[in-house]
């Protein structure tokens, strides 16, 4: 059997976030090495011993691989809008053959504990605590797999705020990691949206694996109504932008996530809700921010 892998070269602030897009829109896996490896642009990223921190890379070198049903220029096309940033680099698709790579690929992940008694299983795996809350879930169907930050900061805000009964709305749901452990730990009425068919298709497909009951819409589709929590795990220019239907889809005293924020990009993001939440906490991790906000009972003009 044979593969396509797309090797891309991007800035090296793009390989994390165009990374996990390409993951989103059905990558199999993206290795990230140096584009400029084997020149005298080469750069090391650890640091030696006893020295000063090393530079990271300057370019990066994306290999990301799919299936040959996947329609490979429209996949890094869709990864690239999904980062707000536009396909204007060069990049190649070859076929390689098999090599066992999806026991390649599923070897970069394993159960992963998110938050005390949250496991992340993928579906190939037995959970390791079968008496802890266990996301069953398939890795490189979508983005969204419990091992990035931003996805793990949404997690730990939902086992806080998710009540028995709640509605939740996960804008942006990928894999649908976020509803479908919103539905777990007991919302009723849960639903998805994205802008990404495939994306919708992967996260009906994990709410069966979990035997969860969770709507997911395209974002095209009509969207569902005001809900208590909503939680959007995008990047931060996208949110910006979103920041009015982000509102609108809350209901007044909700409260709202927004993650998928570098620290260094919260004080925008926080003044583009501004009008319309009270910002209550922060949290984060390695580099990332989530921002929890509360609806107030009517936007300021």
């Amino acid at each position: 059997m044979t593969w396509l892998c797309a090797t891309i070269i991007v800035d090296r602030e793009l390989a994390e976030p165009l990374s996990d897009a390409l993951m989103e829109t059905s990558a199999l896996s993206v290795d990230v090495s140096d584009a400029d490896a084997g020149t005298p642009h080469e750069r090391p990223i650890f640091d030696e011993p006893g020295g000063a921190p090393a530079p990271q890379w300057s370019r990066a070198r994306l290999s990301a691989l799919f299936t040959r049903e996947i329609d490979v220029c429209r996949a890094v096309q869709s990864a690239f809008d999904r980062v707000g940033v536009s396909l204007d680099t060069e990049y190649a698709v070859d076929e390689i053959e098999d090599e066992d790579w999806v026991r390649l690929t599923r070897a970069q992940f394993t159960p992963q504990e998110v938050a005390p008694g949250l496991w992340i299983v993928p579906s190939w795996h037995a959970p390791p605590d079968p008496t802890a809350l266990n996301i069953m879930l398939d890795p490189g169907l979508a983005f969204g797999t419990g091992t990035h930050p931003t996805t793990r900061l949404c997690l730990r805000w939902l086992r806080t705020r998710v009540r028995a009964g709640a509605s939740v709305i996960d804008f942006g749901c990928g894999s649908g990691i976020l509803a479908i452990t919103a539905a777990k730990l007991g919302a009723s009425h849960v639903a998805g949206v994205d802008i990404d068919p495939q994306a919708v298709a992967a996260a009906r497909e994990n709410a069966r694996r979990n035997d969860v009951d969770a709507t997911f819409v395209a974002a095209a589709d009509r969207l569902p109504g005001p809900a208590e929590l909503v939680v959007a795990n995008i990047l931060a220019q996208p949110l910006i932008v979103l920041a009015p239907l982000i509102a609108d889809l809350t209901l007044p005293g909700g409260a709202t996530a927004l993650s998928g924020i570098l620290t260094t990009q919260a004080a925008e993001v926080r003044a583009a809700f501004a009008p319309w939440y009270d910002f209550d906490s922060d949290a984060e991790e390695d580099g990332w921010v989530l921002l929890s906000g509360t609806r107030k009972p009517t936007a300021m003009p």
